[in-house]
């Protein structure tokens, strides 16, 4: 979700070096790398042994959902060929659904305002494994309510972690990479996409 068919990195960038700014700090690219695609606790737990922090990943939790709201309501987008890689996969009445890192509420309320949600047929969150991303666990729940051998599911994804989550469950991955991920490791990808433009992509549904 995060980074593949929403802006949002680009916005929890923004965020993130707000709270560091107001401790004194500033957000070094090294930790931002190594937070992407990360659950929540684990992506804060990270902040917080890198800049020494105080606070309990829940207390930056709650301060960063406070300032990315406001923010979602001007300045959320899709990222683009999010309208084109729907339009495909609806014509080919496929099952699809986001399997995020981000937490259920804050997804499904993410994926309706920008019009998404409603052409899924459900969105598996870090929340409702055992493991998230790096390890398999997402994806192979997203294949198993999908009812789907899980060879034969397309995974999409942005960043280093989720490439490795794909890649464990057996999926047949192509990464996308963006500005944020772009310097990452997607080896098992079966290529590394432009974007979701890329005529690639839509080869696979012919």
């Amino acid at each position: 979700m995060d980074g593949l068919l929403l802006n949002t990195e680009d916005l929890y960038e923004e965020v993130t070096q707000a709270l560091l700014a107001k401790r004194g700090k500033v957000f070094k690219e090294e930790v931002r790398r190594r937070m992407i695609g990360l659950p929540a606790p684990k992506a804060y737990q990270v902040l917080i042994e890198s800049e020494s922090l105080e606070e309990t990943w829940e207390q930056l939790h709650l301060e960063t959902e406070l300032v990315f709201e406001r923010m979602l309501e001007e300045r959320l987008e899709t990222m683009p060929g999010v309208q084109r890689i729907f339009e495909a996969i609806n014509q080919r009445g496929l099952p699809r659904c986001v399997a995020t890192s981000s937490t259920r509420g804050f997804a499904h309320k993410a994926l309706a305002r920008v019009g998404i949600l409603e052409h899924l047929d459900f969105v598996v969150t870090a929340e409702e494994v055992a493991r998230g991303k790096p390890h398999p666990d997402i994806y192979i729940e997203a294949a198993k309510r999908m009812q789907s051998p899980i060879e034969r599911m397309l995974v999409l994804e942005d960043s280093e972690t989720g490439t490795k989550a794909g890649v464990s469950a057996g999926a047949y991955v192509i990464s996308v990479p963006n500005r944020h991920t772009n310097q990452g490791s997607f080896h098992g990808a079966k290529w590394i996409a432009d974007s979701l433009m890329d005529d690639r992509i839509y080869e696979l549904f012919r």
